[in-house]
């Protein structure tokens, strides 16, 4: 039965059915479930989930999707699981450092064998670091040691350099990798396709590395044990690499052409190749997209993760005190000072809480009788009664507080209507002035739409014959209520606002968090705090009724997925009678308004509560350990 492209289905179906059939033929597990999603790449026990690709794909994003499918595939395919646990460290970053090296042999065993899978596994680590936040590390705590040892190790199998946005992470840890482990690294090679030697091999590097204990040979001998009562999962595991490479060749040329070099294995006996070349020749057209940029992301390029806007002239970005005249500012303030006199005691009183916990981390600590440092004029008496004794010197400490500003970025849309919005604001307002006491800049923004049911862009939609496919067709609204460097005695009036009648409208949540992530970007500042407040998933229904229910949705699930795992931005989330914890890693849900002073302050109390946290640069995808 052929597999060509169906019907009324989006032209990147094809592409999303060849790559299920492929990873089920590298893993050889027939009964593997593929699945895309916005979502981080990760394999669990019968199944995987891929990055979902654009409508339209670039030849380098299918390059990337093809490289997490066959890396992700191979470790179904090639590797043990049960052996894996018997070998590696328990936990901790010893075992972190223990399975990059396990994925980079996995990975080394396909590369060998097939140069256009090889061609697929290098355009994933490419992508990996095109955050380009390790291409000037000068030392090694600035460079992660599992990124490090992972690369090393796929030099020495594959013979493949590290990418160039990585080649500073691997110089600052290479003389000491390979200066310890030199008579280790050279064994490497021979032992990749045997799992259990090399994972032998790699505790005695990490020994070398004084990372973890050497196993001792009571540990050896109980392995040797296990593995006589059991059946090695990946005793073929160089059968598996192997056993499609001539079929893979045929369907690649097919696919690609002449525009890429690489293979597709033999899918199954109920899929021939030739039904899965007719199935990928109608992708010719699909790949003549705009070409990828390496540091591309879908808060740069929404439109290059399937994200369209049919027109942004009628979009804008305003100060609040632009939309109200004064006088109707001053009566919106007096009417919120009035509801904040309900609110004060209670929200007042977390403030005091928060603000106490900030200034005791502010607070000037001194070690005394130092040989030296500041001369300490306290005990000079000593040495005038005593001229024997020696000067005392003191030092003060350094403090852990950073530098930090804080966004709230609040949502302003149509359900957020009463006391929600009202306690949104009371919350915004005190919070603002308690951080601004402790030395913490705070921004509040807001976030909605300029009319109903699509406004001027619907209209121009309508006027140029109703296209198929638009995107977001509707009137952006970004509000600045109070920027970073505005002291609140000059913004009170503005958080006002929030209080008009019919500004509250429509939410479109992806785009309101890539604006404000941006705004935070660009400050100076070492910690930068992203705060979402919101009651509810992204509603826009002139938007919705000509895309998929979930078009919102998936944006906005990919903006978040790009600021956890790229970005420097600490997010955090909290749900107003909505469940957010299934969108942002930190989240909370309240299901009153009232709660939303204390989940505010307990939220930012936890983040500044934090010891000795750093910035820390995360990897570009995230997956499920090799385990």
């Amino acid at each position: 039965m052929a597999t060509g492209p169906k019907r009324n289905e989006a032209p990147n179906e094809p592409l999303k059915r060849a790559i299920g059939l492929t990873v089920r033929a590298i893993s050889g597990h027939n009964d593997l479930e593929v699945a895309f999603a916005p979502g981080a790449p990760e394999l669990a026990t019968k199944h995987v989930q891929l990055l979902e690709p654009s409508r339209v794909p670039s030849r380098r994003e299918i390059a990337v999707i093809r490289g997490w499918a066959d890396s992700l595939a191979l470790i179904a395919g090639c590797h043990n699981e049960k052996l894996h646990n018997r070998l590696a460290p328990s936990s901790g970053f010893a075992r972190t450092v223990f399975e990059a090296a396990e994925r980079a042999r996995v990975e080394a065993l396909g590369a060998n064998r097939m140069p256009g899978m090889a061609q697929n596994l290098t355009a994933r680590i490419e992508d990996q670091y095109a955050h380009g936040r390790f291409a000037d590390v000068k030392t090694q705590e600035e460079a992660p040691l599992e990124d490090a040892l992972g690369l090393i190790v796929r030099e020495r199998l594959t013979g493949s350099k590290p990418p160039d946005s990585a080649a500073a992470l691997v110089h600052v840890w290479r003389d000491f990798i390979e200066q310890r482990g030199a008579s280790v690294l050279e064994l490497l090679d021979a032992l990749i396709d045997d799992q259990e030697n090399f994972g032998r091999l790699m505790r005695k590097l990490l020994h070398e590395l004084e990372l973890a204990e050497e196993p001792s040979d009571a540990d050896e001998a109980e392995t040797e044990e296990e593995k006589g009562n059991e059946p090695e999962g990946g005793e073929n595991e160089a059968d598996t690499a192997e056993q499609g490479e001539d079929g893979q060749d045929d369907a690649s040329d097919e696919e690609r052409g002449e525009a890429q070099t690489g293979e597709w294995q033999e899918m199954s006996e109920a899929t021939s190749t030739d039904d899965l070349g007719a199935e990928l020749d109608d992708r010719d057209e699909m790949e003549q997209a705009e070409p990828w940029r390496p540091n591309t992301s879908v808060l740069e390029n929404p439109e290059a993760f399937g994200y369209k806007v049919f027109t942004r002239e009628f979009d804008e970005e305003i100060a609040a005190a632009e939309l109200s005249s004064p006088e109707e500012l001053e009566r919106l303030r007096a009417y919120l000072d009035r509801e904040l006199k309900t609110l004060l005691s209670a929200v007042a009183r977390l403030a005091n809480r928060l603000q106490r916990r900030l200034l005791a981390q502010q607070n000037r600590a001194w070690d005394f009788d130092l040989e030296e440092g500041t001369l300490d004029a306290a005990r000079l008496p000593r040495v005038i009664i005593d001229p024997m004794h020696s000067l005392s010197f003191k030092c003060e400490r350094d403090t852990e507080f950073r530098d930090t500003v804080v966004t709230l970025l609040l949502d302003n849309s149509g359900s957020m209507r009463g006391r929600p919005i009202m306690v949104a604001a009371c919350c915004a307002d005190i919070l603002a002035r308690t951080l601004e006491r402790c030395g913490v800049k705070v921004e509040i923004l807001g976030f909605t739409t300029r009319a109903w049911k699509g406004g001027q862009s619907r209209e121009q939609w309508l006027a140029c014959g109703k296209p198929q496919g638009p995107g977001r067709l509707n009137d952006l609204r970004h509000l600045i209520y109070k920027t970073a460097d505005a002291p609140w005695r000059r913004a009170k009036r503005s958080l006002a606002l929030m209080m008009r009648e019919g500004l509250l409208k429509e939410n479109i949540d992806g785009e309101a968090l890539a604006w404000a992530h941006g705004r935070l970007l660009a400050r100076s500042e070492q910690r930068r705090i992203l705060m979402m407040i919101s009651d509810g998933a992204p509603v826009d229904d002139s938007t919705l009724s000509v895309n998929s229910g979930s078009y919102l949705e998936q944006h906005l699930c990919q903006v978040i997925e790009e600021i956890e795992t790229r970005s420097p931005v600490e997010l955090i989330a909290i749900g107003i009678g909505h469940d957010v914890t299934r969108y942002y890693r930190r989240a909370v849900t309240i299901t009153d308004s009232s709660e939303l002073a204390g989940a505010i302050t307990d939220k930012l109390v936890e983040l500044f509560e934090e010891k000795g946290r750093t910035p820390k640069a995360r990897p570009t995808h995230r997956y499920r350990r090799v385990h």
